[in-house]
């Protein structure tokens, strides 16, 4: 499951996403959020080829507890899961070469 283009209607919940097998990146933020309009080409261009990275988008915000347990304060914010366990997040990335680092990071 590459680079999904739109937030989930019903997020996961922290369970769910803890019990995840493989590497899966959850992308926290909103349609509407400057700074994850000018990510998206950046993301996209980093998971769009990539089947062997799940790609979950969350739609944070008040009352939507999923962004609460992974402490999100700012968007977007990419939080880098191996087996459900965090092995590295980025807040913000400005440049492609930071989200493919932090995609190095689940390979090692």
């Amino acid at each position: 499951m590459p680079y999904a283009a739109q937030h989930l209607v019903q997020p996961p919940s922290r369970d769910e996403v803890d019990q995840l097998a493989g590497t899966t990146v959850v992308e926290f933020g909103t349609p509407w959020c400057g700074h994850c309009q000018r990510a998206q080409p950046l993301i996209e261009g980093a998971l769009k080829d990539r089947a062997d990275i799940a790609h979950i988008k969350v739609e944070d915000g008040p009352g939507q507890r999923l962004g609460r347990t992974f402490g999100v304060k700012l968007w977007p914010t990419l939080v880098f899961l191996k087996d459900g366990k965090e092995v590295e997040r980025l807040v913000r990335p400005q440049q492609a070469a930071d989200v493919q680092q932090a995609l190095q990071a689940l390979a090692g």
